[in-house]
């Protein structure tokens, strides 16, 4: 069974404000960025370069990252948007080693419910409220395109 539309993040908005104000953790083979979100429910994102490979590679890499997500959907605190970013070694990576990485990722966050480790990432709440106060800050200052995602920035 595929993670159902109400439980992923779509917006180019959501994935800013994730990669803007969020906090990351890091592994190999995937980014995690967590933030607080506005409903009760868990959303997952999932962003894949164009530097991991051509279509067909970037989507196992999406497919191999979203199912992992959905076997651990149920397990995770409710009420966070989740932003996954693929890094380049992912490409030859297999199910179990992405599956691992992304548990690996959830626990180091705190965010698997009735875990040992049920501390919650800690965010700024300040960044929070002065970002979506002011959207200008969450724009790419950089160059015009977003180096992980391979997205055009307006």
């Amino acid at each position: 069974m595929a993670l159902q539309t109400q439980f992923r993040l779509k917006k180019d908005v959501e994935f800013k404000r994730l990669r803007g104000i969020g906090r990351s953790w890091a592994n190999p083979l995937v980014v995690l960025y967590a933030l607080p979100g506005d409903q009760n429910i868990t959303r997952i994102g999932i962003s894949v370069s164009s530097r991991i490979g051509k279509a067909v590679k970037r989507n196992r890499v999406k497919r191999l990252i979203r199912e992992a997500a959905r076997l651990r959907h149920s397990e995770i605190s409710p009420g966070w948007d989740l932003l996954f970013i693929a890094r380049k070694p992912i490409a030859g990576a297999s199910f179990e080693q992405v599956n691992a990485a992304i548990e690996q990722l959830l626990r180091r966050a705190g965010l698997l419910a009735g875990k040992l480790e049920q501390r919650r990432p800690s965010v700024d709440k300040s960044a929070i409220e002065k970002a979506e106060g002011n959207t200008i800050a969450l724009h790419n200052t950089g160059s015009d395109s977003d180096e992980d995602s391979g997205a055009k920035l307006d």
